[in-house]
């Protein structure tokens, strides 16, 4: 069986090496560099300056006189995202990469470069790119990308929207030393979390300085200046840079999927359960969906995708995606939030336990935070919501508890070593 597939980021190479694995045909067809925006311009570019932001925190806390510079931080990054680069053109080395553009010429071929592919079966997954808002002066802002590829650290920054990207990058920036606002338009900052979680990360991130107003719609940018209105007056602030962080979009444009009669809005293409399109033997998988846009996500969307064309069943549930924001303190989240549990009519029970009474937060330093499980009145968990030090760790506990129908009498019978910051997970049955 020939299969192609169109990007090359976690949902498009990690696919293509499985499939391989399997006895596929497979091309490969990216426009951009293997990694995709997670690899070259997002995840991993961002988690390494995050890695010399925490270290500078940690110094502070110690009394260190030490200070990481952003130049150091800036040519690691480099270095991390070509030593994974390069390690993706290995695992691809069954697989047929082709570099350039793609477009469909009709639902069986694939045209780029002037050359025509075709193949039995196709997987889009082009990713996403950068949204912005439709306001005067947007053109002037930096996206998530071109943040990253600043050499030097600016003396302030305006960040519009508090969401995932916003939050990480303001975190960052106020370690390096800028001095931080972040405008959101939302009631709460991370407006789809649990709201108080989102609530708990406002204040401390209010703490190390960072400048956080919500229910603040960003009217025009004029050169430095950012224009704002809240509760019916108008205010402004001034930045250095200007940072466009409103979310993204799906990436649908110049592949002509009319030609292929793929249904798609520009929420992104429409796919069913098991990822196909309208098209039957075409697929999409990843942000290009208009869904949950993860990089993890993503892997495993293509996965289910390539199950489906080969005949296995899995038993990924897409309900249970774990999402991590790698602010300083970390947050982390799987799960139902109890305002969607209210929506929805559920009896619930919300069990909280918080770092400072756990030994070893306390040991690092680290006692800001708090873990919140929330259990139906049958004991299943139905979410869970930590704020702290590797919360983007401990959470995936619960993930495995959760995929497997754990209750939390379960999780309460199960040993934690001593000590360590998951006996926060255990603290709950305490509280």
């Amino acid at each position: 069986m020939r299969l192609l597939i169109i990007g090359g980021g976690p949902g498009g190479y990690e696919t293509a090496v499985e499939a391989a694995k399997r006895g596929l045909e497979v091309t490969l067809i990216s426009e951009g560099p293997l990694g995709g925006t997670c690899l070259n311009e997002g995840c991993i570019p961002t988690k390494t300056f995050c890695h010399y932001a925490e270290l500078i925190e940690q110094n502070l806390k110690a009394g260190l006189d030490c200070k990481p510079s952003f130049e150091a931080a800036a040519e690691r990054k480099q270095a991390v995202v070509e030593q994974l680069r390069s390690g993706i053109d290995i695992l691809l080395k069954n697989v047929q990469v082709v570099r350039g553009k793609a477009e469909f010429k009709d639902s069986k071929t694939i045209l780029c470069n002037g050359t025509e592919y075709t193949a039995d079966k196709i997987i889009i997954a082009t990713g996403s790119v950068s949204a912005s808002l439709p306001i005067p002066g947007a053109e002037r802002c930096l996206t998530s990308r071109e943040i990253l590829e600043l050499t030097e650290v600016p003396q302030s920054l305006c960040v519009i929207g508090g969401g995932v990207i916003g939050l990480e990058l303001a975190s960052i920036f106020r370690s390096f030393g800028s001095e931080v606002t972040v405008l959101e338009y939302c009631p709460n900052i991370l407006p789809r979390f649990d709201v108080d979680l989102a609530k708990r990360l406002k204040q401390s991130l209010s703490k190390r300085g960072i400048n956080i107003e919500v229910q603040a719609q960003v009217t025009a940018i004029d050169g430095s200046r950012v224009t704002y209105v809240k509760k019916e007056k108008e205010y402004s602030v001034q930045a250095c840079k200007v940072l466009m962080a409103v979310g993204r979009r799906p990436n649908t444009e110049g592949l002509n999927l009319e030609a292929a009669g793929i249904d798609y809005t520009r929420k992104g293409i429409t796919v069913n359960d098991c990822l196909e399109t309208s098209v039957p033997g075409i697929f999409a998988v990843g942000d290009v969906t208009g869904g949950i846009m993860l990089a993890h996500a993503a892997t495993f969307q293509g996965l289910h995708a390539l199950n489906h064309i080969c005949g296995r069943e899995d038993g990924i549930r897409f309900d249970l995606i774990p999402a991590a924001v790698f602010t300083m303190p970390e947050v982390a989240t799987v799960g139902l939030t109890e305002e969607q549990c209210k929506e929805r009519g559920l009896q619930v029970r919300c069990l909280k336990s918080f770092y400072r009474a756990n030994g070893k937060a306390v040991s690092m330093d680290e006692p800001e935070g708090y873990c919140k499980l929330i259990a139906g009145m049958d004991g299943t968990v139905l979410g869970a919501h930590v704020m702290g030090a590797h919360a983007s760790d401990l959470i995936h506990e619960v993930v495995t508890l959760m995929n497997f129908g754990g209750t939390i009498e379960k999780m309460k019978s199960v040993i934690h070593a001593h000590p360590t910051l998951s006996e926060i997970l255990q603290s709950v049955f305490n509280a």
